[in-house]
């Protein structure tokens, strides 16, 4: 029918069903080449080196090694390790924890000063 319509000169509309008749689930296009040019570099913000220096600093003075200050604060010795190395990104819990093992500030403008033991808000 659609044949038949064509060779009268109708106006046919057609349309392809996705995909159709293949094995097919991911398609890659033309343009995603394009959009990867186009699209800007996304990537997570790590901790600083003066941060990880703080922290390595902080553990060396009251002699913990990495093992030491993981066990102290329920945390794995690799995550000291990515902190102090600048790889790890900034976790707020885990990043309170060690200022409270090791007692220095990591966090906001004065980073390595001591924490002030102060009444803690109810």
């Amino acid at each position: 029918a659609i044949l038949a319509a064509q060779r009268r000169g109708e106006d046919v509309e057609t349309s392809k069903k996705w995909a159709a008749g293949q094995n097919k689930q991911h398609s890659i296009t033309k343009n995603t080449a394009k959009l990867d040019r186009e699209t800007e570099e996304l990537h997570h913000d790590r901790v600083t080196l003066e941060v990880g220096k703080v922290i390595q600093q902080g553990r060396q003075s009251k002699g913990l090694t990495q093992k030491d200050l993981a066990t102290k604060i329920n945390e794995k010795p690799q995550v000291i390790a990515d902190y102090e190395s600048g790889r790890a990104i900034p976790n707020n819990q885990v990043l309170g924890k060690i200022e409270r093992a090791i007692g220095l500030k990591l966090r906001g403008k004065d980073i390595g000063k001591p924490i002030e033991k102060g009444p803690r808000a109810k």
